[in-house]
């Protein structure tokens, strides 16, 4: 349940509903004023959104084509980071010791400006669309779990581990709505565990209650509220005693669990609310509009066709490598094929596509030289 706690807030109850799709519940909306029912919805993902922004993020994630279209989400944020640092590395290596002006040199300091002004966008969204993609989210998972940079969920029984959270369950479809346990529930048990976790600190207008799934569990009471300033602490709350069992404290997380959580919002545009989400479409436009002028600068300066080299493919920059750099060279690419499925796959078949232009040019090239 997530209480309407400010004025002119309504009151929504979740459930699980098996006929919904993954990270999806059903919401019951009620004015806790005259116990009205106002609304009944599908709602989606930890933040609760509603069918249009559902909508709007089913398209960005998968094209609203399934899991087949989350191919393109994650194969865009496995490129989008080698696409921005080989710009930079094309810049440092092209760059012209003195300034020329043509019509060619201007049209790229362009290029060049407005590539500077969104690489670190760049960088940030490749890396949290890779967090909380269908094939390399689990890698990137594996890799936080081994440093340490987890986010810490509240333990909801006496003794064991601590859980942790995914902050992008949403995505995952790993986010349930209100499972009823199988036990009998006093409805008046959420004004006490809700006081209990006023007690311990929780003092966000924005919260989630859940009741324990089975009688050995505690209620759990988290803050929702993930603009600026994050509010995310949790408590755990045992219903018969209501005693506070254990605490999370979003300033005690890792700084990486922290960092994690603020890119994540911010890529959703939640951290900075209407100006993070004008930034958002500011960045979106303005990269088509590099994209589009990175072609086009490429098409005016296209390689010509020659005797000597009809196409100029991937295949012969591998040729003209030293043993050592192609050595280098396949050790990262099977690396990063390894952790970015989709980026191993997409890099395979090109490669297989490249070299067959190459091999059909070199044909060409020989028979052509064969005849004179």
């Amino acid at each position: 349940m997530r209480p309407g706690l400010a004025e002119g807030e309504t009151t929504r109850v979740m459930f699980a509903d098996p006929t919904l799709g993954p990270s999806e519940n059903r919401a019951i909306f009620i004015d806790p004023v005259s116990l009205a029912v106002l609304g009944d919805m599908t709602v989606y993902g930890t933040s609760g959104i509603l069918p249009l922004r559902q909508t709007i993020d089913y398209l960005h994630t998968s094209l609203m084509l399934g899991d087949v279209g989350r191919l393109y989400s994650e194969l865009a944020a496995s490129w989008m980071w080698v696409a921005a640092l080989g710009g930079v590395g094309l810049w440092f290596y092209t760059r012209p010791k003195r300034r020329i002006n043509n019509r060619f040199q201007n049209r790229r300091r362009l290029h060049v400006t407005l590539g500077w002004s969104l690489l670190g966008g760049m960088l940030l969204f490749s890396a949290t669309g890779l967090t909380w993609s269908q094939w390399a989210g689990g890698n990137v998972d594996k890799l936080r779990a081994e440093m340490n940079w987890l986010t810490p969920q509240v333990n909801t029984t006496l003794s064991g581990p601590q859980e942790i959270v995914d902050e992008h369950a949403e995505h995952r479809g790993h986010h349930g709505g209100m499972m009823m346990p199988e036990m009998a529930m006093d409805l008046t048990q959420f004004d006490g565990v809700l006081s209990a976790a006023r007690n311990a600190g929780i003092d966000a207008n924005r919260l989630e209650i859940r009741p324990a799934k089975t009688a050995d569990s505690a209620w759990t009471v988290t803050e929702i509220d993930r603009s600026w300033p994050t509010q995310v602490d949790a408590v755990a709350v045992d219903p018969s005693t209501m005693q506070v069992l254990d605490r999370t404290r979003f300033e005690d997380f890792p700084l990486m669990a922290k960092l994690t959580r603020w890119g994540v919002d911010f890529h959703m545009g939640i951290l900075f609310g209407l100006v993070n989400q004008l930034l958002l479409v500011a960045f979106g436009l303005a990269l088509c509009v590099l994209i589009i002028w990175g072609y086009r600068m490429w098409w005016m300066r296209r390689p010509a066709q020659s005797a000597v080299s009809p196409v100029q493919t991937l295949c012969q920059s591998w040729l003209a490598l030293s043993g050592w750099g192609r050595g280098v060279t396949l050790i990262i690419s099977v690396l990063l094929g390894l952790a970015l499925p989709v980026m191993g796959v997409s890099l395979a078949l090109f490669v297989l596509v490249d070299w067959l232009r190459w091999r059909a040019a070199t044909r060409v090239t020989l028979a052509e030289t064969s005849a004179k």
